[in-house]
């Protein structure tokens, strides 16, 4: 049986950057996390967050649990939710939760367009091809104000820089390319050995994308987690004398799928929507007919009653699951008349004949945006750096 997990918006990712923001006297209506606060009090020249995309507590639990991340533990917190790099990633961005930012999936319906589309990588969800549509960015429609602007405004003397892989859209003057954990250490020598103090954001796509086509626990995650301490037990070694805290955790979780279902497969659902569902296959919008709305919900209660739970719209919003707070104005598009979250191990594939065609079949293994306690929990690791 699996642990549902909702998540805990006075204990989560939210509140850890939250903190970080409170520290460089950014307001926040959100409060911060108390294990951190206390932390963060001290006089430190760098501060540093790592995100390492998908490393939940149950994968550095069950593949390191002596190594060097996990003795140096602070706390474990939730992820928001949907506890997806979308969602998540753009509320360490933002300080925000995903109710107010509206980032909330890999893959959103934009009317603007008349597709889904994968937000981060602005594709077609379907064809896989680049959005060329000049004078409309996804982040012309659904904006917000990174972290560090807003750190740089009140901090004139701060040196803050971000760390990202090459294909991700720089959010600040200072940003360092990396691809590796090898050059993300690198990159975070060179900021923290500099003369002025420093805040310091990097993020790393993997584990996650090792995970989802190989598993949770399988040998190249294992590797993974064993090769990425190492690194950081050489960077930690380097950066002594530089009066340094590294704080490591992650955007969520991942859990192992033993079922995948195409919505291929599906034709009493299919019959009943309006249009292709959206968001991803663990937590599913969709646009229901208005005269088909109990036939979809007996339908779908009928074969995904153990597997997921079914939330009219007015349900997820009343529940909080996407966070407190003003709720962007795009919300009310992106989330159809119902939305399904999966509590168990399937995965509705949301495909359609053209994008099988195109995009071949889903091949990951283990995945996300659910809401078991594999997906929703994340550690926080701290190094107090002298």
């Amino acid at each position: 049986m699996n642990k549902i997990m909702l998540p805990n918006y006075n204990k989560s990712i939210l509140n850890l950057v939250v903190s970080i923001l409170k520290h460089y006297s950014v307001d926040s209506k959100y409060s911060g996390l108390e294990e951190i606060d206390d932390i963060l009090e001290k006089d430190y020249k760098n501060i540093v967050m790592v995100v390492l995309d998908g490393m939940g507590e149950n994968i550095l639990k069950k593949n390191s649990p002596e190594g060097l991340f996990y003795k140096n533990k602070l706390c474990n917190v939730t992820s928001v939710y949907p506890c997806t790099t979308t969602a998540a990633m753009t509320t360490y961005y933002s300080g925000k939760p995903p109710i107010e930012t509206g980032w909330i999936a890999w893959s959103q319906y934009f009317k603007e367009y008349g597709k889904n589309i994968d937000v981060f990588p602005e594709i077609d969800d379907t064809t896989g091809e680049k959005i060329k549509i000049k004078d409309l960015k996804i982040s012309d429609i659904i904006g917000y104000k990174s972290i560090f602007p807003q750190i740089l405004e009140k901090n004139t003397n701060l040196t803050v820089c971000e760390i990202m892989p090459n294909y991700v859209q720089k959010k600040t003057e200072l940003t360092i390319n990396a691809n590796t954990v090898d050059e993300i250490c690198k990159g975070i020598e060179t900021i923290c050995k500099s003369k002025n103090k420093s805040f310091t954001f990097a993020y790393c796509d993997n584990p996650d994308g090792i995970i989802h086509y190989t598993g949770c626990y399988s040998d190249a995650t294992k590797e993974f987690i064993k090769e990425t301490e190492k690194s950081f037990k050489n960077l930690i070694e380097k950066l002594k004398g530089t009066n340094t805290l590294l704080l490591i955790s992650a955007d969520h979780g991942h859990h192992d799928i033993k079922e995948k279902i195409s919505m291929l497969d599906l034709p009493e659902i299919q019959e009943c929507l309006i249009m292709p569902p959206s968001l991803e296959s663990r937590m599913i919008s969709f646009y229901v007919k208005e005269d088909k709305k109990e036939i979809f919900k007996k339908e779908f209660e009928s074969k995904f009653e153990d597997t997921y739970k079914l939330y009219t719209k007015e349900e997820l919003l009343q529940s909080h699951l996407l966070g407190y707070g003003n709720e962007h104005r795009k919300i009310d598009d992106f989330i159809g008349n119902f939305v399904a979250i999966a509590i168990a191990d399937t995965s509705i594939i949301l495909e359609n004949y053209l994008s099988r065609e195109i995009l071949g079949e889903d091949k990951k293994i283990s995945s996300h945006c659910g809401l078991t306690q594999d997906e929703m929990e994340v550690p926080i690791i701290m190094f107090n750096i002298k």
